[in-house]
């Protein structure tokens, strides 16, 4: 019996890699940062843990930015940030 391979992601903000289905894929839509709902949007994509730590570490070190090739507005962040926040696993 042969396992099917699990494709693994590095969150952008803790830098660890995690399989791929736990990450919230983020793309570049005209310049400005969105979850990408359906993990298939066209374009460079970036991972992030569904963790509000992990935003916040990606953004003081400008990794969604860099890693997307854009420059986000501040308010372009904080309207991601309150997206990612309903993504956001619960303990």
């Amino acid at each position: 019996m042969k396992t099917k391979k699990i494709p693994m992601r590095r969150c952008v903000g803790c830098m660890e890699s995690k399989p791929k289905r736990e990450l919230i894929r983020i793309v570049a839509d005209n310049g400005i940062p969105k979850i990408d709902e359906s993990g298939k949007a066209n374009g460079r994509g970036i991972y992030l843990c569904p963790d509000e730590g992990c935003f916040i570490k990606a953004r003081k070190k400008k990794a969604i930015g860099r890693s997307l090739d854009i420059t986000p507005e501040d308010q372009e962040l904080d309207n991601l940030f309150k997206e990612l926040s309903l993504h956001e696993k619960k303990n």
